[in-house]
This record gives C-alpha cells, sequence and structure tokens, in this order.
C-alpha cells in the first residue's frame, strides 16, 4: 500500500509526463478537512485536459487505486480525481487562470517534485 506522500509524487510525475503545465503539489491537511494534499496542473486545451486525466488514473491503476470521485473529464475544462486524502485538479490554463486556487490556498504549503 502506497504512502500519501508517494502517491502525491506520482499523480504529479504522471501529469509531468502528459506535458501538463505548473504542475504544483499543496500540502492542505492544516487547512482543511477536504484532503491532505491538492496537486494542481494545467493543460493548453480539453484535449490536453482529459489526456493528463486518463493517464494519471492509468498510472494510479497500476497500483489498483481507483478515485472515489471523478468530475470535469468530459467538458475537459476543470477536472477532479478524487483520492480521498489526494485531489488532482487540473484545469484548462484560462480556467486555471481564473479560479487561482493556488492563490486561495495561498497558506498551505508547497511540496516539491521529487523528479526521478
Amino acid at each position: 500500500m502506497l504512502k500519501d506522500e508517494q502517491m502525491v509524487q506520482i499523480i504529479a510525475e504522471a501529469c509531468l509526463d502528459e506535458k501538463a503545465l505548473d504542475v504544483m503539489i499543496l500540502q492542505v491537511s492544516e487547512l482543511t478537512i477536504i484532503a491532505d494534499y491538492f496537486v494542481i496542473a494545467s493543460g493548453k486545451s480539453t484535449i490536453q485536459v482529459k489526456s493528463i486525466v486518463d493517464y494519471v488514473e492509468a498510472m494510479m491503476a497500476e497500483y489498483d487505486i481507483i478515485p472515489i470521485r471523478r468530475e470535469g473529464h468530459q467538458e475537459g475544462v476543470w477536472a477532479v480525481l478524487d483520492y480521498g486524502s489526494i485531489i488532482l485538479h487540473v484545469f484548462r490554463e484560462k480556467e486555471r487562470e481564473y479560479y487561482n486556487l493556488e492563490n486561495l490556498w495561498g497558506d498551505a504549503r508547497q511540496i516539491e517534485i521529487a523528479t526521478v
């Protein structure tokens, strides 16, 4: 069984593998009960947003981990994969700028992505 710290790194790396932009990990455990970590990433188009989400799901499925909830995939504007303690947000660039989650959760500690 993977630890949250490992899972969040796998998710972030999978986003980068699919050429996601501005990938960041925020530790929000001290700010909300919703999750312990948010992974935020951007895609240049709806197709890329969908591709990032599909790839993350496939990578996590290799560890027999499936999301509790999956939202927004069809639209490809803002997609969410909920893994319980980790929530992945993948935005199209324009929507990410508009919603500005990193500012909304500005008090969260940013975790470095451990590239292998």
